[in-house]
């Protein structure tokens, strides 16, 4: 990346203190190479280290110069988002009998549901004097003033509030009335489009006042999704490239923004997608209500919250640090490189008629290989990466929801968010898969019910 030679000091700091700084925060190495200029008279900045840490260094250089540029702006943006009609928050009612619960009774409530942990974030005096909501037992005590609500989830079968949810829900909830806001209402961002679209099917299933809801994602038609944009939605469910796309060509308005979510944050960051999230967050309004969702909490995610949040909450279920589950039967085995596709057909050929298997692989060269030798052993799959159509992408999921094909061929594309609740086998590391987090996730999400 190219820095002005005058900006050189202000990345550097007092004694070189800055630049420290910022290695330390991302990682990466950064070296100022000051005989490298371009042609509008630019220097140089090498990053050296991962390709995380130099996306993440890249990222803080340009906040550094990002405050620098936008201070004369200030004035115009407050004057931009005064303009906007007020947010109405804490519209929660608390039931009495949440309310009059004692500490004793919150904290036994919260042990019993797998250990729940509520906490601020970042400590300081404004959170001192904040007050953390009980939890619910039930969503008869979280939506008993919205009658509409409680019963589109008693249509889905729902009975009681899972342990995240009897928190959350209590927090999480604040409105503003649609009627008055330009553009959607809430935004979605997710890092796949597999877990976009399937953000989508569930926000489908709920039908209250007429709220319209869009997945909008690069892969899928860019006209078709330009079309429903354009009549009015309240829900937006993006990937941040389509996202940042639609919005830089003022086709999407995100200014009337409340409420946004940031889904599996940390892949996001892992995607490269933290230009793109800053770039779109610039034009939502600063007292939007922000939710993060995140399998783990890396520093980046911590940047991203105290950037973007203003006295965030906390909540997790047990531990942050990775852990096994305990429901599920976990297995190692030792193989020659050589004898691998051997005991993999060995697998399948041993499989029940009822069993389904995922199987992760690092690259997706490797997918297609093995998905073609399968194919020549008569072996039925279905495979899914990044450079797969959409609709191939899509069926391969249908496939193995449905029972069509019993074994998946994935990238870590499918290891975030795919909700196929019969899965009995996921095989890790197969062909020296380089990154485990994301599949480890998968299996925490396959078996949390």
């Amino acid at each position: 990346m190219y820095i002005e030679f005058n900006d050189i000091g202000r990345l550097i700091g007092k004694g070189g203190i800055k630049i420290r700084a910022l290695q330390d925060e991302s990682n990466a190495k950064i070296n100022i190479d000051r005989q490298s200029v371009n042609s509008e008279g630019q220097t140089a900045v090498r990053l050296i280290g991962t390709r995380e840490a130099q996306q993440q260094a890249k990222s803080l250089i340009e906040e550094l110069f990002t405050d620098k540029n936008n201070a004369p702006q200030e004035k115009q943006q407050k004057e931009r988002w005064a303009a906007l009609p007020p947010m109405i928050k804490n519209f929660y009612k608390e039931d009495p009998a949440v309310a009059s619960m004692s500490k004793e009774r919150v904290a036994a409530i919260r042990r019993s549901n797998n250990n729940i942990e509520v906490k601020h974030v970042f400590d300081n005096e404004e959170t001192s004097e904040l007050t953390i909501p009980n939890p619910v037992e039930t969503f008869e005590q979280a939506f008993k003033d919205y009658p509409d609500i409680l019963q589109e989830i008693q249509k889905q079968g729902f009975t009681n509030p899972s342990p995240i949810q009897c928190q959350a829900w209590p927090i999480l909830l604040s409105v503003i009335p649609r009627e008055e806001r330009p553009g959607p209402n809430v935004l979605v961002m997710a890092p796949t489009r597999e877990l976009a679209l399937q953000i989508e099917k569930e926000v489908a299933k709920y039908s209250y006042h007429g709220i319209k809801a869009v997945c909008v994602y690069g892969g899928g038609s860019r006209k078709a999704q330009i079309d429903i944009v354009t009549k009015g939605v309240q829900i937006v469910i993006a990937t941040p490239g389509r996202l940042n796309d639609l919005v830089q060509a003022n086709i999407l308005n995100v200014t009337g923004v409340t409420y946004l979510i940031l889904d599996e944050a940390d892949r996001m960051l892992d995607m490269g997608f933290e230009p793109q999230i800053r770039k779109t967050l610039l034009g939502v309004r600063p007292d939007r209500q922000t939710v993060m969702t995140s399998a783990t909490w890396p520093q980046g995610v911590r940047r991203l919250a105290q950037s973007y949040m203003k006295n965030p909450l906390q909540v997790f279920v047990g531990s942050l640090d990775l852990a096994a589950v305990h429901t599920v039967l976990q297995r190692i085995y030792l193989i020659d490189e050589d004898e691998k596709t051997d005991m993999m057909h060995q697998f399948f050929r041993e499989m029940g008629p009822q069993d389904k298997v995922i199987i992760f692989f690092g690259k997706k060269a490797k997918v297609d290989d093995v998905s073609s030798d399968l194919a020549i052993a008569n072996i039925d799959c279905q495979s899914i990466h990044g450079d797969r159509e959409q609709q191939d992408r899509e069926q391969a999921l249908e496939d193995l929801k449905t029972g069509t094909v019993q074994i998946l061929l994935a990238t870590d594309v499918a290891s975030r968010g795919i909700d196929i609740e019969d899965i009995t086998y996921v095989l890790l590391d197969f062909f020296l898969v380089s990154r485990k987090v994301n599949q480890i996730d998968t299996i925490l999400k396959l078996y949390k019910t």
